[in-house]
């Protein structure tokens, strides 16, 4: 955790990944984020599965909610909305994961705020954006990535297409987008004292994922699944298999670094084949691969410069070296359920000290504690309590 954002406070309205990483990344630079769950159910992150042996908790919640406080808060009723609008004048980033029209539906969309807080920033996270004939269609990252074309281009050749293991349109259309907006947002506040609404959609930041391909439209013949220049049509830019089941990563795109694997491998014979579209190629690159297995493989390119690297578990992750030494990975302790496995910030600055991660809070964790820094006394947080409030 760093301190960068030290000043800037953000209630965090999102449940699920989307919000929940973005918000996330801006606490690991220091943003005082608090996490406004309903007093029902909250986020459901929280309750899924897997679970803690022996608890109903997930481990999927420690990924995305880190250096954050959380209150229990009933937005429906009309108390609750009083609270937020107290949080409101106090706080300078709002970022809510809802489908449209829901935060103008319980009277806090952004006119609404900005009644409160000229300066507020408000981010919406939402699948197709707040505008267009998909405003309101409901989706999950495999929605948004088929539609972007992600998911049609992935997979081999007169294949079925792959889904992608990872959400590339919830994190890297959602909440890889939200994060640079918000910090653009936070800036030229500070220049015009003007807040601004953000409106994220995971289907837009998705499609640009794809910008490399679609410049080449009505130019390339070769933007079809398997056929594409880096997705396996190039028998130096592919993943091969290796004798023990495992499998290779070879990325010797530039002439040099093809010319030194085939040195390397004593196959001269095919430095010239290496934008070779025949699968006789690729078949005699499988061969050699096919010779040896992941483990020789890595010894032999260990000092070699060709781009050739292991294809890796995810298990098999905490004991890479680079990844160990880079410190990707940390254990956070949960106070019930043992160690918890986490990816730790990626981002590093060379002027900030790190400091230890806030654990995530349990549910409603703080919500005594802010009521009591708005100035509400304990027979008042009691009635709350009472009136399902919080």
């Amino acid at each position: 955790m760093y301190s960068l954002l030290k000043d800037v406070k953000i209630l965090d309205l999102s449940r699920l990944l989307p919000g929940g990483f973005a918000t996330q990344m801006l606490g690991d630079m220091g943003a005082d984020v608090l996490k406004v769950e309903d007093p029902w159910l909250g986020d459901y992150m929280r309750w899924l599965e897997p679970h803690f042996e022996g608890l109903e908790e997930s481990p999927l919640f420690w990924g995305l909610n880190r250096n954050k406080r959380a209150i229990k808060l009933n937005l429906k009723s009309e108390k609750g909305k009083e609270i937020l609008f107290k949080l409101i004048q106090e706080y300078d980033v709002v970022v809510e994961g809802f489908r449209p029209g829901i935060m103008e539906k319980l009277g806090i969309g952004y006119e609404t705020l900005k009644e409160k807080n000229p300066g507020v920033i408000l981010c919406s996270i939402s699948g197709y954006g707040q505008d267009g004939p998909y405003r309101d269609k409901s989706g999950h990252d495999l929605n948004f990535t088929s539609l972007s074309g992600i998911v049609g281009l992935t997979g081999e050749k007169d294949k079925d297409p792959v889904i992608p293991p990872v959400q590339i349109g919830d994190i890297g259309g959602g909440s890889l987008m939200a994060v640079p907006g918000i910090l653009a947002a936070l800036y030229n506040r500070e220049k015009t004292g003007k807040g601004q609404y953000i409106d994220i959609s995971m289907l837009d930041g998705a499609v640009s994922f794809a910008t490399m391909l679609i410049s080449q439209l009505g130019i390339s013949e070769d933007l079809k699944r398997g056929e594409a220049t880096l997705s396996g049509k190039l028998p130096c830019y592919n993943v091969y298999p290796t004798k023990d089941g495992k499998h290779m990563a070879l990325a010797a795109l530039e002439p040099k670094f093809w010319e030194d694997f085939c040195k390397v491998v004593k196959r001269e014979d095919l430095i010239s084949k290496r934008l070779s579209e025949e699968e006789e190629v690729k078949d005699e690159v499988k061969n050699i691969f096919l010779s040896k297995t992941r483990e020789e493989w890595e010894e032999i390119f260990a000092n070699e410069d060709v781009c050739c690297d292991p294809v890796l578990d995810l298990d098999e992750l905490e004991n890479n070296p680079q990844i160990k030494h880079r410190k990707v990975l940390k254990d956070i302790p949960h106070p019930r359920g043992g160690n918890v496995k986490v990816v730790d910030t990626p981002i590093k600055f060379s002027e900030e000290e790190k400091r230890e991660h806030r654990q995530p809070p349990e549910y409603g964790e703080h919500t005594e504690e802010v009521l009591q820094e708005l100035g509400f006394g304990e027979d008042e947080i009691t009635n709350l309590k009472e009136d399902k409030i919080i």
